[in-house]
Parts: C-alpha cells; structure tokens; sequence
C-alpha cells in the first residue's frame, strides 16, 4: 500500500433531477422529478483527500457514484453541515436526498440521555435481559457520581465517551464474564452473505422493501474506489483503530451473530457515515445513536492517537424543509456550508434563514429565495490558466496513462455543447483548485 495518493479519475455526466422522498405522501417519493443535482459523476480512482475537499464544497457519494445536490432548485434544499460536538449524533439513510451534517468530534460531549444509552445497553451486555430496566449510571463526563443518587457500596465511576463506549467489548474485557459476548469489528468495505443477509432484513423490516439483490447491495454499500491509505500515527494506536485510510464496514456482533454494520470512509480529518443498518429485534437498544457515538469516539482516539487534524464526523445530509429530518440540526455547537461561497456558519446564525426562506445563504443574504428556482445558474467557465491545468485521459500506454489538455478534447469542442455544458457543471462544482487535480476520463455517455 502506498503512502502517496494516487491522480483522481473522474467521469462527469449530466446533472439530473429525480422524485423526492420527503415530500409525497408518506411512505411514497414525490409524483414530479423535483429533486436536482448541480454535478455528479462516476469515479474510477478516488483519492482520499480529494474526496474529503469534495465533501467541503457539498459532494457526497453512493458507492461510485458521486453527485452534488442543486439546493437552489431542489425541493427540500440539502445543506451541508457540521457540528462541533452535538449531544448526539445522527444516521444517514439513502443518500441521494440529503446533505452532510459535520461534527467536530473533539469537543463532542454526551448529553444525559446518551449517557443512559450507553450505559443500558452496557448493562444488557453484561448482566442480560433481567437488568434492562435498572437505573442508569448517570453523570456528566468527566465528574464523578459521588453525592445524589449514589448508593452505598457502589463504586465510583466518571464517564469517559472512548472508556465507555468500548466497556462491553469483548477485547476490552478484563477478569469479567458478560451475559452476551459483543464484539466489534472494523474491517475494508467488501460483500459477504453474512453482510447482505443482514441488509436483507433491515430494508425488509424497517423500510417494508423486498426488492433488493446482491447486486445493489455490492454497488451502494461495499464498492467506493476510495483508494486506501496508510495512516501514520504519532504515538502508539491501539489495534482497534483504522491502519489505513479508505471505506470500512464497522459489524457489531453479538453471541456470534451480526446484529448491525455502519458503512463508513475514513478520510485525513474526518470519519464520514455513509449507511447504517440493524436487525429489527435489537431496535430499542437504539443501535443508530450508539454506533454514531462510536464513530465520535473512533475520531477522538484517532486524533489522540497522533492525527492532530483528524476532527470531525460528517453524519450525513440534512434537510431544513422536512420537519422529520430537523432534528438533525438539534446538536450543538453544529455548523453549516453555506452553499453560495463554502464558508461555515453557527447553525444558530443559519437558522433564521432557513425559517424564512426556501433557499438560504447567510454569506450573501440577497441571494436567498422565497420558492425554488425555475432555472439553474448558468455554467460558468473558468479562466484560461484554470483550464490549462484540467487534463483528460486520451489513452494508455505500456501500463502508462496518456493524458491531454481539456481544450483539445472532442467533447470539450462538440460542436452540439451537449458535452461540454456537463463538463463545466463539473468543473464549477469541484472549484478551480480541484480541477486542476483531478484527471477527466470520458468512458461514460456524458449526456446520458
């Protein structure tokens, strides 16, 4: 595995719109195609980082498929956020509706009601199903439980999120012997029948689909091109800790059997939560809130662990418009992109925004709209010696890819422009910085 990241190649397509899973009726996707990409396309190589300033300027991916939403055309705009240590921490679900919620992961606190999960699901590990009800160790982190609360005999305790997290854990057990054996693993995104299977009850379960194959599967949840990484840690990290940078499956077992999987990408600031998914029977565990905690935790160590810029956790996308998906944006201190010149804001400075218009900006008010845009902004051409450093495949040679300068290219200079409108909704999607990195491949039906 090389340490040296190696050229993004990237295959732009036309931007499209599709139906909108949060506002038909419910259970159903919108009648009209409402919901609108500005950029997206297909990667065949991925470097870690480029995708990590991708996500900065509002992409996300669905295995290969990598795609930036049109907020101001969209429906329910999707607003890229982060959060700096929310009190909790949130799933994300299929992709192509929502926009990246950030948390910045070192100053991240457990609220009391995380605490209480944690610690239930701690007691159910190792006492069983009979101490599910019991009173919860409650405190805040850092601060002990003397005092209040606290019966005689009962050992002080201070709650530390990666202690706690991690205190079922089979390998971190010491002389005790749990009710349940659990075990946590992390492991390279791949496909197994144990993996599918699980994701067979899941969507069957939780969201009534039984339409869903092997094939999908591999496609959404185990394929990314992301390009592994090694990581070099500063100090001693402990083994449960990433080796390499790149997408994982996270598999939660308990007694043998996989009871959840989150799906993630771990990249140089930030562990980003792609999919997360659970057996029906372990629902009132909340799997979903906990796993999310994990994944903080996972930052936290990476970062004591010598990873001085790993901060953050991208949760997802977030939707201001649909009342369900606020409570995304409930978890302080949280930050969002505005989407006008990718600068952050406090969601608390955000919101006014949001609550008064469609479209929000705080970076440039005036550019707010009361309803969706008719139109979508006009593709802009960057300059001269902003293009003299796009390049484009041409071909191979002896091993050796032969590269050529984008304005020489037949697409670029298709005379009908169907080609070439995509290709600088493309380029004005990556900014001028990336666009010069990444390295176009025209394999795919650019106007498909």
């Amino acid at each position: 595995m090389s340490s040296r990241e190696p050229p993004t190649i990237f295959s732009p397509l036309r931007p499209r719109n599709s139906t909108c899973g949060y506002c038909g009726s419910p259970g159903k996707r919108s009648e009209a195609q409402t919901s609108y990409h500005a950029a997206e396309g297909i990667a065949h190589v991925m470097g870690c980082r480029v995708y990590q300033e991708m996500m900065d300027r509002g992409w996300r991916r669905s295995g290969t498929y990598y795609y930036k939403p049109d907020l101001r055309r969209s429906c329910c705009p999707q607003y890229t956020i982060r959060s700096r240590a929310p009190s909790v921490l949130v799933r994300l679900n299929p992709p192509s509706d929502y926009c990246s919620i950030r948390l910045d992961a070192i100053r991240f606190r457990p609220s009391k009601s995380q605490r209480k999960l944690i610690n239930r699901f701690n007691r159910h590990i190792s006492n069983g199903d009979q101490h599910d009800g019991g009173a919860s160790v409650d405190i805040s982190e850092g601060t002990s439980t003397k005092g209040k609360g606290r019966r005689k005999g009962k050992a002080e305790h201070v709650f530390k999120l990666a202690d706690d997290i991690h205190a079922a854990e089979l390998r971190f057990l010491r002389d005790e012997t749990p009710a349940h054996k659990y075990e946590v693993t992390l492991e390279p995104a791949s496909f197994t029948q144990e993996k599918f299977a699980l994701y067979q009850s899941y969507q069957k379960h939780i969201h009534n689909d039984d339409d869903v194959t092997p094939g999908g599967f591999t496609r959404f949840l185990c394929k990314s091109l992301l390009v592994p990484r090694p990581i070099t840690y500063l100090s001693g990290a402990p083994s449960h800790l990433p080796q390499s940078y790149g997408s994982f499956h996270q598999l939660h077992r308990i007694d043998g059997q996989l009871i959840a999987m989150s799906v993630i990408d771990v990249v140089p600031n930030c562990v980003s939560s792609v999919y997360f998914m659970y057996e029906k029977k372990w629902e009132k565990f909340s799997l979903g809130k906990l796993s999310a905690m994990r994944e903080v935790s996972l930052v936290k160590e990476m970062h004591e662990a010598g990873l001085t810029d790993m901060k953050f956790l991208y949760m997802g996308f977030y939707i201001h418009s649909c009342v369900k998906m606020r409570y995304k944006g409930e978890y302080s201190p949280t930050y969002v992109l505005d989407p006008e010149d990718y600068t952050w804001f406090p969601l608390e400075q955000f919101r006014p925004h949001l609550d008064q218009y469609h479209y929000a900006s705080c970076a440039h008010p005036d550019r707010c709209l009361d309803a969706p845009a008719t139109e979508a902004y006009p593709p802009q051409e960057p300059a001269d010696e902003v293009l003299d450093r796009v390049r484009v495949m041409v071909g191979f040679e002896q091993n050796t890819i032969i590269v050529g300068n984008l304005t020489e290219s037949d697409e670029w200079n298709d005379n009908g422009g169907r080609f070439k409108e995509a290709i600088l909704r493309t380029l004005n999607g990556l900014g001028d910085k990336l666009a010069g990195e990444i390295l176009l491949d025209f394999s795919y039906d650019i106007a498909g």
